[in-house]
């Protein structure tokens, strides 16, 4: 693994806080969640409440609004590709660009709120899972 890089990071926090746990004789558990299709599902209103506005909001809404996606499958037995219906997608970012990501990782900022003191968030990209001790 690459040293000091996110996931050595969220390795490191995760295994911490369970041999804690066992060192204080606690019992453990650890709820995963995944987000499916997580570049699909962007709130892009969120800018504005990160202070995002005027001509950068405005310029951002106008490269996100109006896209739409399509399946296409390549086929290797004719000449005839298949392409689905296009259909407009308006809770998306595009993958493979910086802004994109830039997006993606303003989504996913918030840290989960949890209402137990013993549960402890641990974040990694579209993944999260929160490490509960009693």
């Amino acid at each position: 693994m690459k040293s000091n890089s996110s996931t050595d990071k969220t390795i490191f926090k995760l295994l911490s806080e369970i041999l804690n746990a066992l060192n204080n004789k606690l019992t453990t558990g650890r709820i995963f969640c995944d987000l499916e299709k997580a570049f699909d599902c962007v709130d892009h209103n969120k800018l504005q409440y990160y202070g995002i506005t005027a001509l950068i909001y405005t310029l951002i809404q106008s490269y996100l609004t109006g896209r739409y996606q399509c399946v296409v499958i390549n086929s290797k037995i004719s000449t005839y590709n298949m392409y689905s219906k296009r259909g407009i997608n308006s809770k998306s970012v595009p993958q493979g660009f910086m802004l994109g990501l830039l997006l993606f990782l303003i989504y996913i900022n918030d840290p989960p709120i949890t209402s137990n003191d013993n549960a402890t968030p641990i974040l990694f990209a579209s993944d999260t899972s929160i490490f509960i001790t009693f």
